[in-house]
């Protein structure tokens, strides 16, 4: 049975109907999903139709889920061209109901789902794919609860003449920025009133997001979410934080970008996710005959699961030809399958803290990932280590991102050649979805590389 959307039509219309009554100037709604690429797709309803849509759904193409990044579709797994490009249905989810506070006119927003109408074609959305893997831990009776911490640069909305990006102009300067101070202060002062919107809009739009703290460039900036005992509210949380950056740093003139790795010499944004495990009476699976600082045994087994699985899930961590650059040594970015306590060079930390908030930090992820198909990923790897009794070998110390595991992809080339022969993620994803990715990423690869850049010219003309 799909684990997909289930709706009450007519509690859905009372739903929207007692949200229009409340908020009586709403002119429009914008309905969306994310796509494989995160990238915000969907409609724009008038006032008049809005409680329709909640009683009857909302029509799309299901190809819209499997479109690259520059919106193109390749036919993976013939979807697209091959099949008529058939149109599913999706659903309103009610509690993701808000308002639009950077909107120019009064609108409101609301995410929607392929519901389980669409049967086996519900799998092509990462939303549903997510709800699917955490169903097969909730079966064995492990309740994962997550918090997902994202990166973001914001930049001068403006490119040099070459087209590059520029760091920004500061509010408090009025300087374009060169340097930064790392947790600084100062930064979050002269950035202060974008910041303070962001987190209105947050608290607006029931996104839990707590802190934010300057990071290791000019205009780079970490915002923090609260722990939630839902993966899949969880990835709500991060796919909807990353479209309230967006739009209001658009509105304060910035561009907020959350590429892996924007400048070559600067730090790259990354998507760190905190991940503990519940048992079916609320308590943290870790935390049980705790032994010190690195938790019990289930932890060991589930970092064990998500070493197994990391380098066959690099596809989703690293989707595309950019987020590669960010894996280099002695950047704070994990360049091996590395464990262990408080060391911000390993791939899964456990952070210090008392043992009922023991939990596994997953640093690999980059900033651009998919936040439903990166917690899939990573909850799969988990499931699997736990399972299987897997051993993490001797947790390490020191620094551990000094030299990268020349087993580790460092293209995504080589990332779809590993997916290609995943052996733990088909059994969670489904053979069909890691095939269309595989070949959407490839197509979208391929198409990159179909250009000659002006290096290239200078080179070899």
């Amino acid at each position: 049975m799909l684990t997909t959307l289930k709706t009450n039509p007519k509690a859905a219309r009372l739903h929207a109907e007692a949200f229009l009554k409340d908020h009586p100037d709403v002119q429009y709604l914008d309905a969306f999903m994310f796509d494989m690429n995160c990238i915000v797709r969907g409609k724009r309803y008038p006032r008049a139709d809005i409680a329709h849509l909640f009683e009857i759904g909302m029509l799309l193409p299901y190809s819209a889920m499997v479109l690259d990044v520059t919106g193109t579709s390749s036919d993976a797994g013939g979807i697209g061209f091959s099949d008529g490009d058939p149109d599913g249905t999706l659903r309103p989810i009610s509690a993701t109901l808000s308002m639009v506070p950077w909107a120019d006119a009064p609108t409101a927003q609301v995410l929607v789902s392929y519901d389980d109408s669409n049967g086996e074609d519900a799998l092509l959305e990462p939303r549903n794919i997510l709800a699917e893997v955490e169903a097969k831990l909730n079966a064995d009776g492990l309740f994962p609860e997550t918090a997902l911490e994202l990166e973001f640069y914001l930049l001068d909305s403006s490119r040099t003449p070459e087209r590059f990006p520029q760091a920004p102009i500061s509010p408090g300067t009025g300087e374009r920025d060169k340097t930064t101070q790392v947790y600084g202060m100062a930064e979050l002062d002269h950035y202060g009133e974008v910041l303070r919107e962001i987190e209105d809009a947050c608290h607006v739009q029931n996104i839990p997001a707590y802190t934010a703290s300057a990071e290791y460039a000019p205009g780079q900036f970490e915002i923090n979410l609260k722990h939630c005992p839902s993966a899949v509210e969880a990835a709500d949380h991060a796919a909807l934080l990353k479209r309230v950056v967006s739009n209001v740093a658009r509105k304060h003139g910035f561009r907020a970008s959350f590429m892996a790795k924007p400048f070559l010499e600067l730090a790259g944004n990354g998507l760190h996710v905190h991940v503990s495990v519940l048992d079916d009476k609320g308590h943290n699976i870790f935390a049980d005959g705790d032994d010190g600082k690195l938790g019990n045994q289930l932890l060991a087994n589930a970092v064990g699961g998500m070493q197994a699985a990391l380098f066959e899930s690099m596809a989703f961590y690293a989707p595309n030809v950019n987020s590669y650059r960010r894996f280099k040594p002695n950047k704070y970015v994990p360049v091996t399958p590395s464990w262990g306590a408080n060391n911000r060079s390993l791939a899964f930390r456990v952070p210090t803290g008392d043992s009922t908030s023991r939990r596994i930090e997953h640093r690999i992820a980059g900033a651009d990932a998919n936040p439903y198909l990166t917690l899939a990923a990573i909850l799969a790897g988990l499931h699997h280590g736990i399972l299987n009794k897997l051993d993490p070998g001797q947790p390490g110390s020191g620094n551990t991102g000094d030299k990268c595991d020349p087993n580790m992809p460092r293209t995504l080339d080589q990332a779809l050649a590993k997916f290609q022969k995943s052996k733990i993620l088909p059994a969670y994803f489904g053979e069909r979805y890691m095939d269309v990715y595989r070949l959407t990423k490839q197509a979208e690869l391929e198409s990159f590389r179909d250009y000659i850049s002006g290096r290239e010219y200078d080179w070899y003309l």
